[in-house]
């Protein structure tokens, strides 16, 4: 086949435009007499033996045998819209959540709307019928990074001491490494008959002698540019906390249920000098990434991950915050928390 030459002064722009598609009919013509496909192929007989090829059936392109399309912004208006559109695939088969079993949320400060619905809904909340003295309980929607969520779990279960005040409340204010405090937190987790945990950023400060990471940002009375820095957790990091997390429960509480989730909250601000938004996507980004990586190295019945961030971010799109940005409206909450329902509580 003789090759176009674009610099060929006595082509046309329209004439090499027609002569290009004349020799791709021609290639794609040759390519299908050489691997011809069925003359009726339907999408449901579209089989992994065609996977390397392509079927137009009704207008759609299809590629192999399992397809899961982009919704339409019709098809969200559908009454199963999100458990077709966004759960699909992260959905367990039946709810399997009751009233007797033991909830455990925190995380991020999404936790705080999915404690608030189980219990209005008379789910059995930890620390909400028994008086513990723990950081999960009390502080626990200010775990906002993986590393200070798998803290807690070392801390619980291998009895980890720190060298330093890690762990600060929204006023700064120093949360001691007692003793009882521990054993309350291994007590809740040695109940605990399902976890959510909520992810919430990938920014963190640390201290640079010991290498573990802050509840919050450092306070300023005791920043010392030495000691504490700033960072972004990479996936790998995130990836590492996740299996932390999921080992500990396993060997502790091996029928537990665990269940991951992604808060939609953005930053409130970055660190980085670069703009807040971009910072936030990176950091949920590296989040996603993570929690994906993790998920399909691991076959467990009792492990999920719920997509609250994509129901906020692809479901609602542009409609799902209040006038500050960063605040679900409530009724976004609501409908994220019934799909929760649907899909998990019995």
């Amino acid at each position: 086949m003789k090759l176009l030459d674009p610099s060929d002064s006595q082509l046309s722009e329209n004439g090499l435009r027609s002569k290009l598609s004349s020799a791709m009919r021609a290639a794609r013509r040759a390519l299908e007499l050489k691997n011809p496909l069925p003359n009726k192929l339907k999408p449901d007989q579209i089989s992994v033996e065609n996977a390397g090829r392509v079927a137009k059936v009704s207008g759609t392109w299809y590629r192999g045998e399992n397809c899961n399309f982009h919704p339409e912004r019709k098809n969200l208006s559908e009454p199963d819209a999100i458990a077709k559109y966004v759960g699909h695939g992260w959905f367990p088969e039946a709810p399997f959540i009751t009233k007797k079993d033991y909830i455990t949320a925190f995380g991020s400060c999404f936790a705080h709307h999915v404690t608030k619905y189980l219990k209005a809904n008379r789910y059995r909340v930890f620390g909400d019928d028994i008086p513990v003295s723990s950081y999960v309980i009390r502080c626990g929607e200010g775990m906002v990074n993986t590393a200070v969520i798998a803290q807690q779990f070392r801390w619980a279960y291998d009895e980890i001491e720190f060298d330093e005040e890690l762990w600060h409340d929204k006023e700064g204010n120093a949360s001691a490494y007692l003793n009882d405090v521990r054993l309350n937190t291994r007590k809740i987790f040695d109940q605990t008959n399902v976890f959510i945990i909520t992810l919430g950023l990938s920014e963190v400060w640390y201290d640079k002698k010991s290498g573990e990471v802050f509840w919050r940002s450092i306070p300023r009375n005791i920043y010392n540019p030495d000691r504490h820095g700033f960072k972004i957790l990479s996936v790998a990091e995130n990836k590492k906390n996740l299996e932390l997390i999921y080992d500990r429960v396993r060997k502790y509480r091996p029928d537990a249920t665990l269940i991951f989730t992604l808060s939609p909250v953005p930053l409130v601000a970055t660190f980085r000098p670069v703009s807040c938004i971009t910072a936030n996507s990176v950091s949920k980004a590296i989040l996603r990434v993570a929690v994906d990586e993790f998920m399909r190295e691991h076959e467990d019945k009792n492990l999920f991950y719920f997509p609250s961030y994509e129901i906020v971010q692809d479901f609602f799109r542009d409609d799902a915050f209040n006038d500050d940005l960063r605040h679900v409206r409530p009724d976004v909450v609501q409908t994220i928390m019934k799909a929760f329902h649907r899909a998990f509580l019995l």
